[in-house]
């Protein structure tokens, strides 16, 4: 599990991966980091109004959520109401594009990439693993 602690905090290799170890052992070394950890279940969910709602109800966004994707661009960027000392979100179940259009799809997939970067420019990790 040292391994997986230590490959947490490399801020080099942070991004969006499928999940490839045990969730008790993910769970432990984000513990282990005192990061922050979002499971975000999305068994059985399609559609962008869904996908956003379950990615805003595990990470817990302020109630003047937008419920759009700039608004869950924005709160991916701050989330200042769960401090820590980096960031690890779970994708549960996740269909392949996540039910979503080819445009609402790739759409995501962008504000994911830079939500990595955007923490990565500011020294904090930013994981997020399909699992």
């Amino acid at each position: 599990m040292n391994d997986l602690v230590d490959k947490l905090n490399r801020l080099d290799e942070v991004g969006y991966y499928r999940l490839g170890c045990p969730m008790a052992d993910l769970k432990a070394a984000v513990q282990a980091n005192e990061y922050a950890m979002f499971d975000v279940p999305l068994k059985g969910v399609k559609g962008k109004a869904n996908v956003l709602n379950e990615i805003a109800r595990a990470i817990k966004f302020p109630a003047e959520f937008g419920s759009n994707w700039d608004a869950m661009a924005d709160s991916l960027c701050d989330v200042s109401w769960q401090p820590a000392k980096g960031y690890v979100m779970v994708l549960h179940d996740a269909r392949a594009n996540f039910g979503l259009s080819a445009n609402d799809n790739e759409i995501l997939q962008d504000i994911f990439t830079d939500t990595v970067q955007y923490w990565k420019q500011r020294n904090k990790v930013f994981w997020i693993f399909n699992a």
